[in-house]
């Protein structure tokens, strides 16, 4: 498959339990490369990967992967690996033989081999014949994604894969993530944690109260909430002077001084701040030393979307 070729289909999805909806009337596609889908805690993150996943019916719409229907589809259940968020290990159990279980519950040929690579891709070999009670919650993370790999599955759909994870593992995990990406594979990867979506995702899927708030990469949705203010911070060598001339910008709404005597500029048009900007400090002899977007974040954008 090509990268421009779904390989997930979510087609007005919904999923309530009783009164409450979880999900409602999701549609977007998913396709190869990583895609992180991004909310708070009982955003619907979950339910939405289960349905994805086919270990739970959606109540109405749905939900094809390679072009069929993933609910009760054991074949197509073969193409994918899935880590829950909770842990799903037993401590006495050592990691080479956790990982060797979930390959023999797949059917894996050549077991041992498949073993073998799949924990040296987590770079655990050392420590796998450990009892992964003696692991940090990092190393069980690390061990619970070779259980996922251990099949070699094309789609990985990883719920808070890095919860409890040290600085240095989060560097180790995402550069795999990274990797597998670069191999083709279709990798869906739902945080509550907007930094690990920002550093991580190609494409971003925002969940808020159980609908789809935004679609697309983060700064592609940040550019199109145009009627939200964005605000630019800019160190000149006349902030006084050129707050009086910015005033003039159409798009300019507000011009602040900050403390360290900069400009704070607030803008619903940033493209015409942009271009305006430069224009007027070259007219009236100011150089211009910096100019930054406060706002250009994931979790400046989140905040935005949840407020609205």
């Amino acid at each position: 498959m090509t990268d421009s070729t779904p390989v997930i289909r979510v087609d007005r999805v919904s999923r309530w339990f009783g009164s409450v909806v979880a999900v409602s009337e999701m549609t977007f596609e998913v396709r190869p490369g990583i895609t992180g889908l991004l909310g708070p805690n009982g955003a619907g993150k979950t339910t939405l990967l289960r349905m994805m996943t086919g270990l739970a019916a959606t109540s109405t719409g749905t939900v094809t992967v390679f072009g069929e229907p993933v609910r009760d589809n054991p074949p197509l259940y073969r193409r994918l690996g899935v880590m829950s968020e909770h842990e799903t290990v037993y401590g006495f159990m050592k990691g080479r033989e956790f990982v060797t279980m979930m390959g023999q519950l797949r059917g894996v040929e050549r077991l041992e081999e498949a073993v073998d690579r799949a924990i040296e891709r987590v770079d655990l070999t050392d420590a796998q014949h450990r009892p992964m009670g003696t692991y940090s919650r990092g190393m069980r993370q690390r061990m619970r994604l070779a259980a996922t790999l251990v099949h070699d599955p094309e789609i990985l759909v990883l719920d808070e894969p890095l919860n409890g994870a040290d600085p240095r593992q989060r560097v180790h995990f995402q550069h795999l993530l990274r990797q597998l990406a670069e191999e083709g594979r279709t990798i869906v990867l739902s945080s509550h944690i907007l930094e690990e979506v920002e550093q991580l995702a190609e494409t971003v899927l925002l969940v808020v109260n159980g609908k789809l708030a935004a679609s697309g990469g983060f700064r592609a949705i940040r550019a199109a909430l145009d009627q939200r203010p964005y605000h630019v911070r800019v160190v000149c060598d006349a902030p006084r002077r050129l707050a009086a001339l910015a005033v003039g910008i159409g798009s300019v709404e507000a011009v602040n001084l900050d403390p360290d005597g900069g400009l704070v500029i607030l803008s619903r048009r940033v493209l015409d701040l942009q271009l305006e900007l430069p224009r007027l400090a070259q007219s009236a002899g100011i150089s211009l030393r910096r100019v930054e977007p406060l706002d250009d974040s994931l979790e400046s954008v989140f905040g935005y979307l949840v407020e609205g």
